[in-house]
C-alpha cells in the first residue's frame, strides 16, 4: 500500500519547524544573552491571530528594506510590536538571492514611474548602466527611483501580507470549527 505524498503546505510547515530557531537555541546564543529575557518572552513565540500577521508585516519590512541582519533585526523589532518572532524571521526570506534582483528591478520601475523620471532620464537607463560605470549610475540616477520604489513596494507588500495572513488565519479557524461541528453532530 503506497502512502500519499504530503501536501506542499505540510512539507513547508515541516521545513519551517526543522529550520527555524527554537527558544532553546536562542537562549544559548551569546549575542542574545543580554536581551534574552525580553526576546524569549512566551507571548512572542505563540501563534495567535494578532501576532502572526504582525510578524508577517514586520518580516516584510525588514526583509525588503534591510539588506543585512534581517532575522536578528526582525526578532528585536518584534518586541515593541508584539509580533510573532518565528513568523517575522521566516518572512524575511521573501528576499533571497533569487528574488532580490526582481524586487529591486520592480522597485526601480515603480520609483521611476512615481517620480516621472522618463523625461529626466532619456533613453533606456538600464542599458546605459550596463554600458557605463554601474556604481556611478546607481548612486546618481537610479538611487532616488530605487529608494522610492522600495518604500512603495514594501508598503504594498506589508499591507497585503498582513491582510492575507489575517484572512488565511480566519479561514483556517473557520475550517477547524466547521470540522469540529461536523464531528460533534455525527
Amino acid at each position: 500500500m503506497a502512502s500519499r505524498a504530503m501536501p506542499w503546505w505540510q512539507r513547508f510547515a515541516a521545513w519551517c519547524h526543522r529550520n527555524l530557531p527554537t527558544r532553546e537555541s536562542l537562549e544559548k546564543n551569546r549575542l542574545l544573552r543580554p536581551v534574552a529575557h525580553r526576546v524569549l518572552a512566551p507571548e512572542l513565540w505563540r501563534f495567535t491571530r494578532r501576532s502572526v500577521p504582525r510578524g508577517v508585516a514586520l518580516g516584510m519590512v525588514t526583509g525588503i528594506l534591510f539588506p543585512v541582519a534581517q532575522i536578528p533585526l526582525s526578532a528585536v523589532l518584534a518586541l515593541p510590536f508584539r509580533a510573532n518572532v518565528p513568523t517575522a524571521a521566516l518572512t524575511t526570506f521573501i528576499t533571497n538571492p533569487f528574488t532580490t534582483p526582481f524586487i529591486w528591478a520592480f522597485a526601480y520601475w515603480v520609483g521611476k514611474w512615481t517620480l516621472h523620471l522618463d523625461e529626466a532620464l532619456p533613453g533606456d537607463p538600464l542599458r546605459q548602466a550596463a554600458q557605463s560605470d554601474w556604481m556611478q549610475w546607481l548612486m546618481s540616477d537610479a538611487a532616488p527611483a530605487i529608494a522610492v520604489g522600495l518604500l512603495i513596494v514594501t508598503a504594498v507588500l506589508t499591507v497585503g501580507g498582513y491582510a492575507l495572513t489575517s484572512l488565511g488565519w480566519r479561514l483556517w479557524i473557520a475550517r477547524k470549527w466547521k470540522s469540529r461541528h461536523i464531528r460533534h453532530h455525527n
